[in-house]
């Protein structure tokens, strides 16, 4: 179980659906705060920050998708979404949005659970302490194993839970491929080819924070017939 001062930030326009959400999240050791939409949301994020963010897609106004944008240019905060569209062309666009995970609606509240309880959990304890870093080196950007940090130079690559995780498996296994389905796995999703198509476009996201070229990957390369494989200096 997560520690229960982990804060969530639920967005929905149902009221009921967001009481609802909101009671049952909170008997489950969270503190939350709801919002009726993103223009209440993004009040409510200039002044207090979450842990994570549970995100309805279809809203009116501004919908979840354009808010998922616009809070990943500033923040690297876990996001949730929620849609009643389980086409996996939306599914794969909340993701190149900057989302860590969707939910399609309807949904049981136990798997949401388990599914925030999973992305909390990969999140990389920042502050934990270490006593003889081991690093791995991308030309200018370097990688701190034990902390989970990517930094280049002397700024701090910010990665989203997904994005750790994936570091997380590459980095035991510097020169080793991996298959998508075994990402799909250690990921902690459901198997499928929509997953692993779901872990392209994570890998899409990663290579832009990692490479000098994104398209010429050097460092996580494109393995035929055998996965991803990450290849440090």
């Amino acid at each position: 179980m997560i520690d229960v001062d982990s804060h969530l930030l639920i967005i929905d326009d149902d009221e009921r659906i967001r009481g609802l959400l909101r009671k049952f999240l909170m008997r489950n050791g969270f503190l939350v705060t709801a919002a009726r939409d993103a223009a209440h949301a993004r009040r409510i994020l200039t002044g207090l920050d979450f842990d994570l963010i549970v995100l309805d897609v279809m809203m009116p106004g501004e919908d979840g998708m354009s808010l998922t944008r616009a809070i990943r240019e500033t923040s690297m905060t876990p996001i949730l979404l929620l849609t009643a569209k389980g086409e996996t062309d939306d599914r794969i666009a909340g993701l190149e949005a900057g989302a860590d995970d969707y939910l399609a609606k309807p949904f049981e509240p136990k798997e949401l659970l388990l599914r925030i309880n999973a992305i909390l959990r990969r999140m990389p304890e920042l502050d934990e302490m270490e006593a003889v870093p081991k690093i791995l080196h991308f030309g200018p950007v370097r990688y701190d194993i034990d902390r989970g940090e990517m930094w280049e130079g002397e700024n701090l690559v910010r990665l989203t839970a997904t994005e750790a995780q994936l570091m997380r498996i590459f980095s035991a296994n510097p020169g080793e491929p991996i298959s998508r389905t075994r990402l799909v796995e250690d990921l902690g999703r459901d198997k499928g080819q929509a997953q692993e198509r779901a872990v392209d476009v994570q890998i899409t996201r990663l290579r832009r924070k990692l490479e000098e070229n994104p398209k010429q990957p050097k460092y996580l390369q494109t393995v035929r017939g055998a996965g991803y494989m990450l290849a440090p200096d």
